[in-house]
């Protein structure tokens, strides 16, 4: 391209019909340049410039920032690392999966990725056996029961392809960077049961449930769970480099012995699991881990502390843990099917390319809402200025997400527009401007002060 510009800057002016021969050519070359850099995009596959993984809301929001799940570790939307760890020994040879420690292990081939409405699925291969890696957010607006439930599954698929039986060991940790807003914030951790389930938690030792708002901003009140089945996994809360190498070594979880409360900041609490599934051939065996977090109080609404929506009943996170997992083939079923119809519509309206930026704009934008519950149980959607000012019940940032709820959940839009509309009714809103926001997320105080007098409100 630099060549043809050249070309086209060195025409002599005083030669008109020798100029308009070479602009003639320099025309055509320029179309087929532009023409072969169609085609070629056309080829590329999709590339998220980020992969949702475990998304709920503003604070339960970790992805991706690569094309490889094992090429970057997995961040929160603020950019600040949530390690994610998983990793696989195949026959004694132990391979990463997702992240990038321990980095002197090699990474598992990726061979495809796909980001649905509801889970995002990587395919790898290596050494005869066969990996399906999927992280599945049950967010399902037809029910918002399960659609504020604050998790995500993560789920292995292992079978063998090569013809031979695989001796095959599963790891997994979630990071305590989850819980704090600074890394060095102290953390406390606890090992518990919920029914057939082994609970691992960690949060912060200081717990300040709502004190705190901005945008660069992370939770650092409630606690982050990992789930599994008891019966299918061994499990562990300790240093994070100690439980890797056990599991490198020898496909178990042993380390030094730990302190009950830590800093993030000195030696990465996470909590981990190993699967011994032993033996994998053709037919595909199954493991899976919930993470999920309890915020305890979701938003601080005019001074009043709102409940998640999902616990508004009085049902505990171990309850909610249970019953997922219970449920989770009624759940993937539930969310194939609407990721189906989702797609098909998507792509009849304006094709593959279309349907697949959709999907991923609409895990963005469920992650970028709060569900909490009012004092009479009814269901208040927040949304958050993500890199901006982190304001709270923004109209100018309703306005381009409703379209969304208004398609597939009138209820969630209503559930947007009932704070802001309120307020707008009050006493404390006296200007002929409709308000702009109501404060930062998540604490909602109003601005009596008339706000920002944009056009859009």
């Amino acid at each position: 391209m630099k060549e043809l510009d050249g070309i086209v800057r060195d025409i002599e002016v005083t030669d008109c019909k020798k100029n308009v021969r070479w602009i003639t050519v320099v025309a055509l070359l320029l179309l087929l340049v532009q023409t072969h850099r169609l085609q070629a995009a056309d080829k590329l596959e999709f590339r998220p410039p980020a992969v949702p993984l475990v998304t709920f809301d503003p604070f339960l929001s970790i992805w991706s920032p690569a094309d490889r799940l094992t090429d970057a570790t997995t961040h929160h939307w603020t950019r600040r690392e949530q390690p994610l760890i998983s990793l696989i020994r195949i026959d004694g040879h132990t391979y990463r999966l997702m992240g990038t420690s321990p980095s002197a292990l090699p990474a598992m081939k990726q061979t495809s990725l796909e980001v649905t409405p509801t889970r995002s699925l990587y395919e790898f291969e290596e050494a005869g056996v066969h990996v399906s890696l999927t992280f599945l957010e049950p967010a399902l607006p037809s029910d918002l029961d399960v659609y504020s439930w604050p998790l995500s599954y993560i789920t292995w698929d292992v079978r063998s392809t090569d013809g031979r039986k695989h001796k095959i060991e599963l790891y997994d940790s979630t990071s305590s960077q989850l819980a704090v807003n600074k890394p060095d914030e102290v953390v406390a951790w606890k090992k518990e049961t919920a029914g057939e389930l082994t609970t691992l938690r960690v949060g912060t030792t200081e717990q300040p449930v709502l004190g705190s708002s901005g945008d660069d901003h992370r939770i650092n009140w409630g606690y982050a769970y990992a789930a599994a089945l008891a019966a299918e996994s061994t499990s562990m809360i300790g240093l994070n480099d100690a439980l890797e190498s056990s599991f490198q070594e020898t496909g178990g979880l042993s380390q030094p012995a730990a302190t009950e409360s830590q800093s993030p900041a000195t030696i990465q609490p996470v909590m981990a699991y190993a699967f011994d599934i032993g033996e994998v051939g053709a037919k595909t065996v199954q493991r899976q881990v919930i993470v999920a977090y309890d915020e305890v109080y979701a938003i601080k609404y005019f001074g009043e502390k709102l409940l998640p929506y999902w616990a508004r009943n009085g049902m505990s996170i171990g309850e909610l843990l249970q019953k997922a997992s219970t449920e989770y083939p009624q759940i993937l079923g539930r969310s194939e099917s609407f990721d189906r119809e989702l797609m098909a519509d998507l792509t009849k309206v304006g094709g593959e390319k279309y349907a697949k930026i959709v999907a991923l704009s609409y895990r963005e934008c469920v992650a970028a809402n709060g569900l909490a519950a009012d004092t009479n149980k009814q269901p208040l959607l927040f949304t958050k200025e993500n890199t901006s000012n982190g304001d709270i019940a923004t109209v100018d940032v309703i306005f381009p997400m409703d379209p969304v709820w208004l398609l597939l959940s009138p209820s969630l839009a209503k559930a947007s527009l009932v704070p802001i509309l309120s307020y707008s009714a009050s006493d404390h809103w006296k200007f002929p401007n409709a308000p702009h926001d109501l404060g930062t997320y998540p604490l909602a105080f109003g601005r009596d002060n008339g706000g920002e007098t944009m056009a859009v409100e």
